[in-house]
């Protein structure tokens, strides 16, 4: 009898873990969703960084293209801070 207990409590205990583990599975739709999220934190800091800096350097003549090289590539290592601290949580 008591064999049978500790079966049946083994068993719901594997069942409780498995509907768990199915619930956190994610989805397709979930990683696409992801996966875009990524993008967008990787792309919008550069482009944001190359259009200030064009716009930077139309109202300030004399310095060529600094601002937007300067900002491009600032733009660059905020996205990749940004996609290295989403991944890694």
């Amino acid at each position: 009898m008591n064999n049978d207990h500790r079966l049946r409590q083994g068993v719901e205990r594997d069942a409780r873990g498995f509907d768990r583990a199915q619930r956190r599975q994610r989805t397709v739709l979930a990683q696409a969703r992801f996966l875009g999220t990524l993008g967008l934190m990787l792309v919008l800091p550069i482009v944001g960084g190359a259009y200030l800096g064009l716009w930077l350097d139309e109202r300030l003549p004399g310095y060529s293209q600094s601002w937007t090289l300067s900002l491009l590539l600032l733009g660059v290592l905020v996205g990749a801070v940004n996609v290295f601290l989403m991944l890694r949580d």
